[in-house]
């Protein structure tokens, strides 16, 4: 093998740090040649301005000055054409014209919608903190902030004011934590912007966030909703039918006859409601040692009780995250309690109903089994 095609070896290797696909396969590299151990190689950025130049700066140049006889390389950028960048986009959607490739048949992906019957009963930190705990235990996650009116996922994974690298109408997912996350917040102008929108334009919002966005291959997809019943909950169902509901609810009895609503809604249009938590359950007092029960008791086994009633198959109770302040300091500071301190109880909480979610039911649709066919 002659040294060129060596280093073009080499250069295969390297990838693209925000579409984790080699850099050859996207028709970056545009010019090698070598001279007397001088290498000079022209690379085409997908964006001008991209924010990974230095990433892949120091990659390539560290592929190539690793191999034997090079003594130097001389690395410029350039800027695609409006092909080459068509020409990424189908590389990165797999041939595909533009899809939600979760709704696909072939998807392993699980979706799980992250439902409340009203506000205020810290769905988005739980959605955060599972999304963390997911990705602890190696799994591939994202999110979708599909609250368009209260979207606070990027102040809890701490990704305030940063915005989604793009090539013409795909997105990169902004990454924090180990988690891929999306928010509409992501594309205003203005933070304080508000989202004025009604249910037919929801629906092409929700349907473009899913589909112009390169999430790669997750395990998991975790979807923020807004709470209640309104048009984004039934626009899950049908943008993406495979998609479950987890419901969150407080202990509040009373909270429970609200939270049923949203798991009322998810079985009218045929998704599989999957657990019950509840959230800001009984905490031990630090000094006293006696529980306090600051909402309540029993709202999270009301709402396991209601549900299972409803859709005829059990509706279990996943878990009781207690009331911690330090879940609302992480949350303001942008690191999650899961993040900032795993060893308190609210938080082995979510790692324990992160690990009853992974384990999938006895149904084995979805599920790689692990053999291929042997022929004689």
């Amino acid at each position: 093998m002659s040294l060129i095609d060596t280093l073009s070896q080499a250069l295969t290797t390297v990838q693209d740090p925000e579409l984790h696909r080699s850099i050859t396969d996207l028709g970056m590299v545009e010019d090698l040649s070598e001279e007397n151990g001088v290498v000079t190689v022209k690379v085409l950025l997908t964006i001008s301005g991209c924010p990974m130049q230095d990433r892949l700066r120091n990659d390539i140049t560290t592929a190539l000055t690793n191999i034997e006889g090079v003594k130097n390389v001389n690395l410029t950028f350039g800027v695609m054409t409006q092909d080459q960048r068509d020409h990424v986009k189908k590389v990165v959607r797999g041939g595909r014209e533009k899809t939600i490739p979760f709704a696909q048949p072939e998807s392993l992906t699980r979706v799980i919608g992250i439902a409340s019957g009203k506000g205020g009963v810290g769905k988005s930190s739980v959605t955060a903190n599972l999304a963390i705990a997911f990705a602890k235990k190696g799994l591939q996650v994202g999110i979708l902030d599909a609250d368009v009116y209260g979207h606070s996922i990027p102040r809890l994974m701490g990704l305030m004011g940063q915005r989604p690298t793009a090539i013409d109408q795909l997105f990169i997912p902004l990454e924090s934590f180990g988690v891929k996350v999306v928010s509409m917040e992501m594309f205003k102008p203005e933070r304080s912007d508000p989202v004025a929108y009604r249910g037919p334009l929801l629906h092409r919002v929700l349907e473009q966030l899913l589909s112009d966005a390169y999430w790669g291959d997750l395990d998991v997809l975790l979807i923020d909703l807004p709470p209640g019943t309104g048009d984004l909950a039934i626009s899950l169902g049908q943008l993406i039918p495979n998609s479950e509901i987890v419901v969150v609810t407080t202990p509040q009895i009373a909270a429970a006859e609200v939270a049923e609503r949203a798991g009322r809604i998810a079985h009218q249009i045929h998704q599989r409601v999957i657990g019950v938590i509840e959230n800001m359950s009984e905490f031990t007092c630090p000094t006293c040692g006696e529980k306090i029960a600051l909402f309540g008791t029993g709202g999270g086994e009301e709402t396991s009780r209601r549900l299972s009633a409803l859709v005829g198959i059990d509706v279990p109770l996943l878990g009781k995250i207690a009331f911690n302040p330090a879940l609302r300091t992480g949350g303001d500071d942008g690191v999650p309690l899961v993040e900032a301190a795993p060893e308190t109880d609210p938080a082995k909480t979510i790692f324990e109903i992160a690990e009853k979610l992974v384990k999938r039911s006895k149904s084995l649709v979805g599920v790689r089994l692990g053999i291929s066919p042997e022929s004689n």
